[in-house]
């Protein structure tokens, strides 16, 4: 405890040398703290935007095999679904029933292509929370009415109630055409969502060839991220027992998105009639996860990085202090201190600065978060995917972040070590008689 008191005085009384190092590893603890506040904030993001924009967690949709042999999506058996989705247990606060058409838009001379989602407004509530109107009403709309993004209606130079011309295919592969009115505009939601439209699903039904009943994509939205993919294991046995239904996740190339595989190996598979293929957004995010790993390594690898340049520095500033005590540590081993305690003083002079400045750092890059976590980016940022309702947040596993202060802490000791050795080996006589 003597030991630990006197190098708390002797980092008191090189405030200016202590602050710089403690600053030193300051800012390398606020750098790796802000890459892991935001790695661990990043998957949560994407995945509650992108279970927005796709309207649920774990999702069901039906191929069917036509006579050429091409893949048709579709939804015929809805009762049995919805059978086996109880019986799996599976406690959705919204399940979505929708279509979806690619087409062409034309007005005025102008074209832009559109995916359009086919959606229940009156059983999809929360969709009208989800999206921010620009312009127009999603109240009483039209049969053929089209809620579009603004860049795309920019792009059409439309206005609501223009009725736009639609060129597209039939779920068969047949070419169609229709019209829809524009009933209302939404701000730019960025990447998918600047090329997403909605409309009722009866008319988009029509035009996809489809009976009112059928649909191309069943979707629960859980009340939690957690748990989604053991929520669609269980659906997918619950299907399987009732239904024709492919493999809950196909073996694939390392790295390849476990949809792409599924449905690569379907081209490979014949049947008759409606097999159905049960995913969840951890399947369709699987690169995401990928991302994370990427700045996880990245955090550790900057923090060795930074550390060794500040142990170089920590190293040379030690060996000064060193050769500055040299007498005081002659005196010290003249009057009793063991060679033990000389080294235990200079090691605990870098554990307190390495543990300062570790706090400080946590404390500057709380503070960065909170600030930037303040800026309303808006719900029409490019950034929409990796923030949370238009600001930039943050998410910390103090776990990971004690592991990092503990690794802190070994490289600083590390760096002080060889000069704290060197110090406990002086000769306490040779030491008195050396000149400062």
């Amino acid at each position: 405890m003597q030991t630990a008191m006197l190098a708390f005085r002797n980092l008191s009384r090189q405030k200016r040398r202590s602050v710089l190092l403690g600053g030193a590893i300051a800012f390398g603890v606020m750098i790796v703290t802000l890459i892991d506040g935001f790695a661990g904030a990043f998957v949560d993001n994407v995945s509650e935007n992108f279970s927005n924009l796709l309207a649920g967690h774990v999702f069901v949709e039906g191929v069917e095999k036509s006579p050429k042999g091409r893949d048709l999506e579709i939804i015929r058996d809805d009762l049995a679904l919805r059978e086996a989705a109880e019986a799996a247990g599976i406690e959705a606060m919204y399940v979505s029933r929708r279509s979806g058409l690619q087409g062409s838009f034309k007005f005025a001379g102008r074209t832009a292509t559109l995916r359009v989602q086919g959606v229940d407004f009156a059983a999809e509530t929360f969709l009208a929370e989800r999206l921010a109107l620009a312009s127009g009403s999603l109240e009483n709309l039209p049969r053929d009415g089209i809620v579009i993004p603004e860049p795309i209606a920019d792009k059409l130079g439309v206005a609501i109630g223009d009725r736009l011309l639609v060129t597209t295919r039939t779920y068969s592969g047949q070419q169609n055409v229709g019209e829809f009115a524009v009933a209302a505009v939404i701000k730019d939601p960025g990447i998918l969502g600047s090329v997403s439209a909605y409309a009722g699903r009866d008319y988009v039904n029509e035009l996809l060839d489809l009976a009112p009943d059928e649909y191309q994509a069943l979707s629960f939205y859980l009340p939690s991220l957690k748990g989604m993919d053991e929520a669609g294991d269980r659906l997918h046995a619950e299907v399987s027992s009732r239904l024709q239904a492919f493999e809950r996740k196909a073996p694939g190339a390392e790295g390849e998105n476990p949809i792409l595989a599924m449905m690569r190996g379907e081209d490979e598979e014949t049947w008759t009639g409606v097999k159905y293929r049960v995913t969840t957004l951890n399947d369709a995010l699987a690169q995401v996860q990928q991302i994370v790993d990427v700045l996880d390594t990245a955090s550790l690898v900057i923090l060795l990085v930074l550390f060794l340049i500040i142990m170089v520095g920590i190293t040379n500033t030690f060996r000064i202090i060193m050769y500055e005590r040299i007498r005081e540590i002659g005196t010290m081993r003249a009057v009793g201190m063991q060679r033990g305690q000389v080294r235990g003083l200079f090691l605990y002079e870098a554990l307190f600065l390495a543990l300062g400045g570790a706090v400080a750092g946590l404390a500057v890059a709380s503070l960065v978060m909170l600030g930037v976590g303040l800026i309303d980016f808006g719900l029409d940022s490019p950034l929409f995917l990796i923030l949370r309702n238009g600001h930039m947040s943050f998410r910390l596993d103090w776990a990971r972040v004690a592991g990092k202060v503990a690794i802190v802490a070994f490289l600083t000791l590390a760096a002080a070590f060889f000069p704290a050795r060197s110090a406990a080996k002086l000769d306490p006589a040779v030491a008195l008689r050396t000149a400062v």
